[in-house]
């Protein structure tokens, strides 16, 4: 059963070699953005939920991640935010594509072939996303995708 929930995914630690984050000052504008456009929607963001995920030990994360996962397989609609890979972000698109889940992604990897197959839409930048909402776009997937 879907959920009228929508993930926000996205790039947290990316490429990195330690423990380090990857900038998530775009969740902020995201989440605003989703409230705004899709107010009778529940926003789950897994770094507001988990700020120290980095940090989790093997257990934490494998349970945190699977849970995630789970919540992705059921959700109304993933918004992913890849401005380069995310390993984590493409299972849970890959996921939500085999769910039957809407995928729209930010990301300039327009050729990417996990984007390019997984995706419902893809924007640019969150510039591109939010003309999109303002022009009517959160109907859009009420028509199917």
């Amino acid at each position: 059963m879907k959920r009228d929930l929508i993930f926000i995914g996205g790039i947290i630690q990316g490429s990195s070699r330690d423990c380090s984050l990857y900038p998530q000052d775009y969740r902020k504008r995201l989440k605003e953005l989703l409230k705004h456009y899709f107010p009778s929607h529940e926003i789950y963001d897994p770094v507001s939920n988990h700020p120290r995920c980095a940090e989790y030990t093997d257990e934490e994360a494998k349970k945190t991640f699977l849970y995630h996962i789970d919540l992705v397989k059921h959700a109304f609609l993933l918004v992913a935010f890849i401005p380069e890979a995310s390993m984590g972000t493409a299972i849970e698109m890959w996921e939500a594509y085999k769910s039957n889940v809407p995928v729209w992604s930010i990301t300039p990897m327009k050729h990417n072939w996990v984007v390019r197959i997984t995706s419902s839409k893809v924007f640019k930048d969150l510039d591109e996303l939010e003309a999109f909402l303002k022009a009517g776009g959160s109907k859009w997937i009420e028509k199917g995708s």
